[in-house]
């Protein structure tokens, strides 16, 4: 049976809030008394603009542990090469449709995962003037929309990170008493495990001249959609890729 204790304790080693390229301090700051209050502990930055700054500690408050623990990142892939699900927040539309949900629906199934599974999240939040850039969106695996007013739909970046980190909560507190025992039979591939496969399979098209590397039409962002919607595990990639090399090897 899981308690409030329990729960946390293993959100805590699993989900992680990532900021990315954030412009002002104090958005850090202010960021992580967010999910500090809320129960949460990891924060990673990636090349962030003033940091470390005083006005990041000021705005913190009480969470001075977590900024002053936050690990800092220069390059996104650094910070989520070992998270199983990514979840990236957007604004955006896309050419390309990817999976998207709102908090509530969303939060749901990032708890069923944390606590299921086990998987390690990451939970990407971008630019304060810009957001997320459509590389960054398309390593997630699924894409939160807060659905602000349309008379004026700009969140700080601070109420983003609040808002997706309460409804974690929420979700998180929905499961106390119940049993979560189901487990995957394997692990789940991790997200540098994934974009090496993906790498494997571009290998693999352009040496039977599957497309035209000067006109790509997109191919390889709708495969990476692909794997990132199926959510595969280890052993699913390690036979791709026995797969890809035994095409490679052939085609020599």
């Amino acid at each position: 049976m899981l308690n409030e204790q329990k729960i946390f304790t293993q959100l805590n080693q699993l989900t992680n809030f990532v900021l990315i390229n954030t412009s002002h301090p104090g958005n850090i700051g202010a960021s992580a008394r967010a999910i500090k209050t809320m129960g949460f502990k990891q924060l990673s930055l990636v090349n962030p603009q003033d940091f470390p700054n005083k006005v990041a500690s000021y705005r913190a408050k009480s969470a001075i542990d977590i900024v002053e623990g936050a690990g800092v990142y220069k390059t996104i892939d650094e910070a989520i090469n070992d998270a199983q699900f990514i979840v990236g927040t957007s604004a955006r539309n896309r050419k390309i449709p990817w999976p998207l949900m709102e908090p509530r629906s969303a939060c749901k199934e990032i708890i069923s995962r944390l606590l299921l599974q086990n998987q390690r999240v990451a939970i990407l939040f971008g630019r304060e003037d810009r957001g997320l850039t459509n590389e960054e969106l398309g390593r997630c695996n699924l894409h939160i929309h807060i659905p602000a007013s349309i008379d004026y739909e700009s969140l700080n970046l601070a109420q983003a990170v609040q808002i997706i980190s309460y409804e974690l909560r929420c979700a998180a507190l929905d499961q106390i008493g119940t049993t979560m025992d189901h487990k995957w039979d394997v692990p789940l591939a991790t997200d540098k495990e994934t974009e090496r496969l993906i790498q494997h399979m571009d290998e693999v098209m352009l040496e039977i001249d599957f497309y035209d590397p000067d006109n790509p039409r997109k191919i390889l962002e709708r495969v990476r959609r692909l794997f990132k919607r199926m959510n595969i595990d280890t052993m699913e990639v390690n036979i791709l890729r026995g797969f890809f090399a035994a095409i490679l090897n052939k085609e020599k």
